[in-house]
This record gives C-alpha cells, sequence and structure tokens, in this order.
C-alpha cells in the first residue's frame, strides 16, 4: 500500500493541523496542509470531517497526532474540550486510523527534520550515533518524548506525560517561585511555568518576589515586551524561562540517556529563537554536576519545522497501516 494516501494531523490545544500524506523515494511527503484554530468546530471529528470532505482523492486511513495521553484507542485532550475515539473515526471512512500521542510522532518526525530547519541551542553538531533523541518543548502545554535505538539501527518512540514531572528549583529565586506556585496549586509540575499560561504564572511570581505590581495577563504580551527590551521585567521573564527550559532538557536527557541531541520542539521556541540563543539555556542545560562532561558532548537544537509532527505521524502511518 505504499502509493495510498493517508491522513495525518498535529492536534493541539490551541491549533489543529491536517494533511494528506505519500511516500516518495521511501520518505513522507505533505500535501494540503491545513490549520485552523481549535475551536473552529464544536468537536474533533466534525472539524476532520471537514478536512476529508476538501480532498479531492480521499484518504484511506490516517495516523492522527494529539496533545495528550492515548489510551484503549480514546483521547482526551490536555488543554482542549475536544474528545474522540478511533472507532468514531472510522466512521469517516479512515480504516485503520490511529491515534497518538503528538510528541510521540514529534520524535519520529525530528530525525527526519532537514539540517536547515533546525537551530543549534549549543553543543556538538553530531551526538552519539544508535543512542536516543529526546524531543520536548512548550506551547499550550509541556511535552516531553523521546526515540530510543539501538546498534541495529531499530527504533522505538516513547510517549510520556513528564511535562507533569514535578518542577524542581535550581537557585533561591526558583525557590521562591516554587513556594509561591506552591501556595496556588499545591503541587506544582514544570508545565506550571513551561509553557504559555506558565510564562505569566512565572511572571507574577517574580513581581512578587521583587514587591512590584503586574497587570500583564497575556503570555504574548510578556514575550514581545522581553524581545523588545531584554533588559525590561519581562525579559527577566523570559530569560528565566529559557534558564529552566535548559535545566530541565538537561534533565529529561539524563533521564532519557539522549546522548544523539535533545530537540527542543513547540510553538514557543521558534518564535524567540535569537533570544534563548543568547540566554543561560544551555549553561542550564550542562550544569549537572558530576556529569558536566556528559552533557557537553549532547547537542541541543531547535525544530523550525511547521509539520515536523506531521512528519513523524506520518512516518508512523506508512510503516504500520500504508
Amino acid at each position: 500500500m505504499s502509493n495510498s494516501t493517508l491522513m495525518v494531523g498535529d492536534v493541539g490545544g490551541t491549533n489543529a493541523r491536517f494533511a494528506t500524506a505519500r511516500l516518495v523515494d521511501g520518505r513522507p511527503v505533505l500535501d494540503r496542509i491545513d490549520s485552523f484554530p481549535a475551536d473552529r468546530y464544536p468537536t474533533f471529528l466534525a472539524g476532520v470531517a471537514a478536512f476529508i470532505d476538501g480532498c479531492a482523492v480521499k484518504p484511506t486511513g490516517g495516523v492522527l497526532a494529539v496533545a495528550g495521553p492515548v489510551l484503549d484507542g480514546e483521547i482526551d485532550l490536555t488543554n482542549s474540550p475536544w474528545r474522540v475515539s478511533e472507532t468514531e473515526l472510522q466512521t469517516l471512512g479512515l480504516k485503520p486510523v490511529r491515534l497518538i500521542n503528538d510528541f510521540e510522532a514529534l520524535a519520529w518526525g525530528a530525525p527526519i527534520v532537514p539540517p536547515d530547519q533546525l537551530a543549534s541551542l549549543g553543543g556538538p553538531d553530531t551526538g552519539e550515533p544508535h543512542t536516543a533523541i529526546a524531543v520536548l518543548g512548550p506551547g499550550t502545554g509541556f511535552g516531553v518524548s523521546a526515540l530510543a535505538r539501538d546498534v541495529h539501527g531499530r527504533e522505538m518512540a516513547l510517549p510520556s506525560e513528564g511535562g507533569h514531572a514535578c518542577f524542581a528549583p535550581g537557585d533561591p529565586v526558583e525557590d521562591e517561585i516554587l513556594r509561591i506556585l506552591r501556595r496556588r496549586y499545591g503541587r506544582v509540575s514544570i508545565e506550571r511555568l513551561i509553557c504559555g499560561p506558565g510564562l505569566l504564572n512565572m511572571h507574577r511570581a517574580l513581581a512578587e518576589i521583587d514587591g512590584r505590581e503586574t497587570h500583564i495577563d497575556d503570555p504574548a504580551e510578556i514575550t514581545r515586551d522581553a524581545l523588545a527590551d531584554p533588559r525590561s521585567a519581562c525579559g527577566a521573564t523570559l530569560a528565566r524561562f529559557c534558564a529552566i527550559l535548559g535545566a530541565v532538557a538537561g534533565d529529561i536527557a539524563l533521564t532519557m540517556g539522549a546522548r544523539d541531541g535533545v530537540y527542543i520542539a513547540g510553538g514557543i521556541a521558534p518564535r524567540i529563537l535569537p533570544f534563548l540563543q543568547s540566554s543561560p539555556f544551555r549553561e542550564r542545560f550542562e550544569r549537572k554536576g558530576r556529569f558536566e562532561d556528559y552533557m557537553a558532548a549532547i547537542p541541543t537544537r531547535v525544530i523550525l519545522h511547521k509539520h515536523a509532527a506531521l512528519l513523524g505521524a506520518a512516518r508512523v502511518a506508512f510503516a504500520d497501516i500504508g
């Protein structure tokens, strides 16, 4: 079925992206990419149906990557009211169809992103072959996954909910941030800080620490002000955001044994790339005590490709059902 046209999707808490996919010389190629706000359609099924209706060649099956855990073929998106099951999707003519985690798709997609669609965040150009990679990143939430490999070229994606692991402060300021957020949330996860809404949490906590008021209630305003004036209070917030992102990325690299590289995905990193590259990200990534040399040998990169998750979903689709 290598000539099949399959449907792939990347559905987050804010946006939904769909495409048809085909194989060319053994590599997935995306066609008819469509993107729209997730609130355009009242249900996930309605959004998928609208995309299929617009396809000249109807897809015969598909793989849809979604932001949340997939349990028994069903998904309840973590940061969205959408719910859907593989059984429901089959009523649209997608047979077979699979739901996978969005960062699982990114783990499959990261290794096939063209080099010119990657930006370095420090470290060597290449890591250790045949070892794992980790993919993580902030957007509406915070996703984490890995791609495990062996010397025979076999690969296995490891989806996770690592963004909901506990936040670990790295200095006295972050101790205070944790104390302030614990007052509100009780348990403070990484995602409470390292995502769009988390940026706002951090800004408000830093304002409280500094004894000043803030009336900002939009994370996008923090980013805009920080990029315009890195020395501003918003600049300090974004620098702290990048530093914690680096520390978290380093922890995940250690946990996954990701010696072939760590990829930062999600919607935020590409938008702040020059700021991120000049931030404490890499210093905090490597600052792992006795393992600093280990960390220094791991490449860190930002995925600039807007549809890397769709590429990964296409890899899964053609490997499993294509």
